[in-house]
């Protein structure tokens, strides 16, 4: 009798991890670096809004023991940080307490991804992981053949998207149940910058000064355009138009089916701040210090708000805009105004782009390699 019922718990316990493997990333979550949507922006954030966010507070932080650069990536309750220490690191979203921690051969620099219960992510090593995102248990791993990998994976049907770093050149597509590669493209350099995907196409810009459209189940070229350069920074896409900060100093709104420019807004160098899109407006931060809010369909200046230093990639959720500094603070603006609505006290070294999920904004520490949580002031509504 004892026997059959440790047979019962262990087939109990068998379902619930298996359901909870399956389970899909709410709705509300950010589970890999342009969010699913492909533009940074969370439209289902209900918990801050405009008129709360100056009651935000640090919650908690984490140091993970080296720089963060990486956006934070959250689902199903577990935030995913990537570190200079060569690993990627599970914590609790609402309280940072440590899961796990995977350990690789080189730094991890890019986003992970999320989907399906495996967490995606590639190292400096040269591999790309796949882990189960409950456990950090490895599922697969990829040898690019290269290294210095930190492009951010995006995951879409089945099917990881990831680039090459500073000795590979490559972009991969891989078969996210197994590893295997379903088809590479190479470029004639880095390739830093993190794909996005929308109606069967793949967006990404490389090191050789190109932007290219890659067909998303051949790896065929569609087009591409020499638009003045890349650095870390990706693409946001919708609509049928892609946008793209590009070295020369311009944002780009791409044609997503020729490349064609639609139009140009000089912002100013940036190599790192990938651009945001929600409501028709493209918000794009410029390494001058600058974000910069345009019309998204016509790039007219709606606003512009002077920061501290280079701006992170901004984030947008329930009519705030959220960016980084630099070597300053992170900023809460309001998204139709540009005006300051909350920005934090202590003089962040922000290096990575702010995620928001769930009432949370979170952030990574360049200089201090720290993780930091933020949230309402209990009693603030």
């Amino acid at each position: 009798m004892k026997r059959n019922r440790m047979v019962v718990l262990i087939l109990c316990a068998c379902f619930v991890s298996v359901a909870w493997a399956q389970q899909p990333a709410s709705r509300g979550d950010w589970s890999e670096f342009h969010r699913q949507n492909m533009m940074r922006w969370n439209p289902y954030e209900s918990v801050l809004n405009p008129g709360n966010v100056i009651g935000l507070e640090r919650k908690w932080k984490y140091t993970p023991g080296a720089e963060v650069n990486a956006a934070p990536i959250v689902a199903n309750g577990i935030l995913y940080v990537s570190s200079q220490n060569y690993a990627l690191h599970a914590l609790n979203a609402r309280t940072g307490h440590k899961l796990w921690s995977f350990g690789t051969g080189g730094q991890v620099q890019g986003s992970a991804a999320v989907a399906n219960g495996v967490v995606y992510f590639d190292s400096f090593d040269g591999n790309v992981y796949a882990l189960n995102a409950r456990t950090g248990h490895m599922v697969w791993s990829y040898s690019t053949g290269g290294g210095g990998l930190n492009s951010s994976p995006a995951v879409l049907n089945g099917v990881v998207y990831v680039g090459g770093g500073d000795w590979e050149n490559n972009v991969h597509a891989l078969d996210a149940t197994t590893g295997t590669p379903l088809w590479t493209f190479a470029t004639g350099g880095a390739v830093l910058s993190s794909p996005a995907l929308s109606d069967g196409a793949v967006y990404i810009g490389s090191d050789d000064g190109n932007f290219y459209a890659l067909d998303a189940n051949s790896g065929t070229m569609l087009w591409s355009d020499a638009i003045g350069g890349f650095g870390w920074n990706s693409p946001a896409v919708t609509g049928g138009v892609v946008y793209i900060s590009s070295e020369d100093g311009n944002l780009y709104a791409l044609d997503a089916s020729t490349g064609g420019i639609l139009w140009s807004y000089p912002i100013g160098s940036t190599a790192y701040s990938s651009p945001a899109v929600a409501n028709g407006v493209v918000y794009a931060g410029s390494d001058t210090g600058n974000l910069y809010a345009l019309d998204a369909s016509t790039g007219t200046l709606l606003w512009s708000y002077a920061l501290a230093s280079a701006a992170t990639s901004p984030a947008v959720a329930n009519g705030v805009v959220y960016v980084g500094s630099g070597h300053a603070n992170l900023y809460a603006l309001d998204a139709t105004s540009g005006a300051l609505l909350w920005s934090d006290p202590r003089g962040l070294n922000v290096a990575s782009p702010p995620t928001v999920a769930n009432g949370m904004v979170y952030i990574g520490n360049f200089y201090h390699g720290t993780v930091h949580a933020f949230g309402l002031k209990k009693g603030a509504k």
